[in-house]
């Protein structure tokens, strides 16, 4: 008899208890679901020069990752400054030292400086291949976390016509420079999102235009954010 009462104790105790163990650890791990990370890697386009902090893509980005898909999103991590080329923003990245590796996304758009100072394209093939290999190691070597924006084509703005730029050669010039990138990315396997022929169309409208008449309003930044959550809110 004492073995049937203690028999139903312990069945009674299982029956109040029927996960176990593993119910707690399901719990610790959806009130910690993990958070992801980005890193986004340029110049002033992507610092956002002449716009509030929240109206930089990469700030959108999160902003609309958070809102609408249930991964969460650390803040973006930005190194980028207005007028770096490619070596500079190697050696900006340099100094400061992102400690967040492995990133679950890095965003990479620069080489306008390289085309505004006069530099070849072979120049910026070289400099551009050394960058991307660089992403994708913040990237964990995963090339499919990694996504390159073409470059701009600042010729057709307002600042570019008060100086009388030959907008002509200044589109020759950034079509060779993202035909060149682009190949680069091919070759990697890395997304390559092409946001210069939209620009071409809208770079020169008020609305469109941060106050220094050269860099794009959040307006802008607004549409390269939809092309990039687009590709990115089903990945995580």
């Amino acid at each position: 008899m004492k073995w049937m009462h203690l028999a139903g104790f312990l069945l009674g105790f299982a029956a109040c208890n029927p996960s176990g163990p593993k119910s707690n650890e399901s719990e610790t791990t959806s009130m910690n679901p993990k958070t992801f990370s980005y890193l986004a890697l340029g110049d002033s386009y992507t610092i956002g020069e002449g716009v509030p902090e929240e109206d930089r893509y990469p700030n959108q980005l999160v902003f609309r990752l958070n809102r609408e898909t249930d991964a969460q999103w650390k803040e973006a991590e930005i190194i980028a400054k207005t007028g770096w080329t490619v070596d500079e923003l190697d050696e900006g990245i340099n100094q400061a030292a992102p400690t967040g590796e492995p990133y679950d996304l890095v965003t990479l758009l620069i080489g306008v400086n390289n085309q505004y100072r006069g530099r070849s394209v072979d120049e910026y093939r070289v400099d551009f291949e050394q960058m991307l290999r660089r992403a994708i190691r913040f990237a964990g070597n995963l090339p499919d976390h990694v996504v390159v924006l073409s470059i701009p084509d600042w010729a057709v703005t307002p600042f570019a016509s008060k100086r009388g730029t030959d907008q002509n050669k200044v589109k020759q010039e950034i079509d060779a420079y993202n035909d060149t990138k682009k190949a680069i990315c091919n070759k990697f396997g890395v997304k390559f999102i092409d946001i210069t022929e939209d620009y071409r169309e809208i770079g020169n409208l008020p609305e469109m235009l941060a106050p220094d008449d050269l860099h794009p309003s959040g307006k802008v930044y607004e549409r390269w954010t939809e092309k990039l959550f687009e590709h990115v809110k089903n990945k995580y």
